[in-house]
């Protein structure tokens, strides 16, 4: 063959996962879009989820090979072919699969184990250990004893319901991931692809970059922007860590502290209104919430967060005399305004239409998609116009983007199914139950602790969904808010990203700043402290979760910021001065009493006051020092 036909046929062999991912975004926008209904066209929701999850799980063959490239492309027909036949056969499986055994068995085998495979090339083997116990326990649990025995499911009816069944591979969970979440990676991928990165790489440059430590506060905005929109923590890291890190390095910051502070900026941009990440989607979903409910009880807590990473950025380059970025990189707020202001116009025709309109996630992003397309046309950060390949390529990164998010679902979901299904739902609730009659404080930390450990090499959005059907719901029933429940699993969700052994997104920001991954780890869980600590206390007092008079909602979170800035203070040590370690163990008890949420306990007003006290008195009445290293 001669050079030019293997650039031909390599040309068209490359094309092919990229075409797939587009019709992962067009079969998306297609449904979400309600198009069959404006068409008469009577379909099926499990119909067009299918035909997305074979898209998605073709790609991840395609694009993950491993083995004989045959093996890989057989399997992506496979599965082309195993989505081609379900979705046309699946009224009539799912209404008469008894009437249809060996054809629905076969199937189902099929898409099971081309299913697994794509999984297991695309996040490794976590999800289907999960899949292969719980499925184990359905074959046995009549064996079992006490709360735990339950009726067991004959091998045969346990793969039609994985893979048929409407509450289990092709459920709510799959719905959410391609009707709604799909549509909000589009809209992340086109502010991308004209320049919206760039923009807020510089307005946080102009914002921040005169102040003391701005490489830091740079590195934290850019990354809460960005994050808010991408939703992911390792392409946030990823995509701002390039500019921020080597600027911290730059500005006097330790190569670890600016992989840390990178990695906790943009883990915390999963949990930062308006868009979050996929997860506040199957959040709302779960709780049968308004996503703008979902949005107002993440807005406090993630403000706190980020308030605690620029304090610290702010502190930390107070004690190491940490210098402004240099005026000639700085440009000018007015500039980058001028240039980039209709960025801004997505999220503004986002929130009209969620709490003016009340319209549906998924409708406000399209909404939103066809204003910024608009506004591209003539205007982009860069100078640049929005052209058709510029168009395409955001239909196929949008797609690409899915894959992962499309195969957690489906797989969570037939988890999720078979959890209430086999009755371990109602033998785990049980027993978590009864640990939290001795002690809801002891569930709270337990429950922590497994979102934690099952996070480690999971995404987040497979942590909540499975510990949102396992740890949520006792939680519940020992009397905690279904919304304080959900986000709890869903923070410490979050933060297997950061935490170590397996610091994911911690790790990445470790090799862009060329420091030790298992130091920058721990220094990021030091410096994302406030994520460790707020679940507990939003927990226990609902107004951080904007439930309760505005009044009540506004002390408190003042209160909780007070008690956050004196906190981090103690832990970097420096407080407009350093401190000694003795002041630094006072100043953190009194952040910790400053904290104390008043329904702990009666006195809680006071614990406060007198941690306001004692802060002050430290800071204020004893000798300043010079901040040195």
């Amino acid at each position: 063959m001669s050079d030019q036909s293997s650039q031909t046929a390599r040309r068209i062999s490359l094309s092919v996962p990229g075409i797939l991912a587009a019709l992962i975004t067009l079969t998306s926008v297609f449904w979400s879009s309600g198009a069959p209904l404006w068409i008469g066209w009577r379909v099926y929701s499990e119909q067009v989820l299918i035909c997305a999850l074979a898209f998605a799980m073709a790609v991840a063959f395609l694009t993950r090979p491993s083995g004989p490239k045959w093996v890989s492309r057989g399997a992506a027909v496979a599965s082309l072919c195993f989505g081609a036949w379900l979705s046309a056969r699946f009224p009539t499986l799912s209404e008469n699969v008894f009437y249809h055994p060996t054809e629905a068995l076969i199937v189902s085998v099929i898409g099971f184990v081309l299913l697994l495979e794509a999984v297991r090339r695309t996040m490794g083997w976590s999800l289907i250990v999960i899949l292969g116990c719980v499925s184990l326990y359905a074959l046995f649990s009549s064996n079992f004893s006490g709360p735990l025995q339950s009726r067991s499911i004959a091998p045969d009816r346990l793969l039609t319901f994985l893979m048929l069944d409407s509450a289990s591979l092709a459920g709510a969970a799959l719905s959410i991931a391609v009707a709604v979440v799909v549509p909000f990676l589009i809209l992340s991928q086109l502010l991308l692809a004209t320049g919206g990165s760039a923009f807020f790489s510089d307005l946080s440059l102009a914002l921040a970059g005169h102040r003391r430590g701005g490489a830091g506060k740079i590195a934290i905005l850019g990354s809460a922007f960005f994050g808010s929109v991408s939703g992911s923590a390792v392409s946030n890291v990823a995509s701002t860590g390039a500019i921020t890190i080597p600027m911290m390095k730059d500005c006097g910051y330790q190569p670890k502290t600016a992989g840390a502070i990178e990695a906790a900026a943009s883990t915390g941009g999963q949990l930062m209104p308006p868009i979050m990440g996929a997860a506040a989607f199957l959040l709302a979903e779960n709780l049968q919430a308004s996503y703008v409910d979902v949005m107002l009880a993440a807005l406090i807590p993630s403000i706190l967060y980020y308030f605690s990473l620029f304090a610290f950025a702010d502190l930390e380059a107070g004690r190491r005399n940490i210098s402004p970025v240099a005026k000639d990189r700085i440009p000018s707020k007015g500039s980058v305004l001028r240039k980039g202001w209709y960025v801004f116009a997505p999220f503004v025709v986002l929130l009209v239409g969620l709490f003016a309109f009340n319209l549906r996630p998924e409708t406000s992003a399209l909404v939103a998609i066809i204003v910024l397309l608009g506004l591209s046309l003539v205007l982009t950060y860069d100078g640049s116009k929005l052209n058709l390949r510029i168009l395409l390529d955001v239909i196929v990164t949008s797609g690409r983007a899915a894959v992962e998010i499309i195969l957690i679902c489906a797989i969570a979901g037939m988890i999720i199914g078979l959890v209430a299904r086999s009755g371990l739902s109602f033998g785990l609730g049980f027993f978590l139950v009864q640990l939290g009659q001795s002690s809801l404080l002891l569930l709270l930390v337990v429950t922590a602790l497994v979102c934690i450990v099952m996070g480690m090499g999971l995404p987040t959005v497979g942590v909540y969904l499975l510990l949102a059907s396992l740890a949520a719901p006792p939680l519940v029933e020992l009397g905690l808010q279904p919304m304080a429940a959900h986000l709890f699993v869903l923070y410490f969700g979050m933060l297997s990203m950061l935490t170590p052994p397996v610091a994911i997104a911690a790790f990445v920001a470790a090799n862009m700043a060329k420091a030790p991954p298992m130091a920058t780890g721990i220094e990021a869980v030091r410096i994302a402290w406030p994520a460790y600590a707020i679940p507990f206390f939003f927990a226990a007092s609902p107004a951080l979760l904007f439930d309760g008079p505005l009044w009540l909602v506004a002390v408190t979170g003042v209160k909780a910021a007070v008690g956050v800035y004196a906190t981090t203070g103690a832990i970097t040590g420096f407080i407009s001065r350093r401190l000694s370690s003795p002041e630094r163990v006072i100043i953190a008890l009194a952040g910790i009493a400053i904290l104390c949420p008043w329904e702990v306990f009666d006195g809680a007003m006071w614990l406060n006051a007198v941690g306001i006290g004692a802060a002050l008195a430290v800071v204020m009445l004893t000798p300043r020092r010079v901040a040195t290293d």
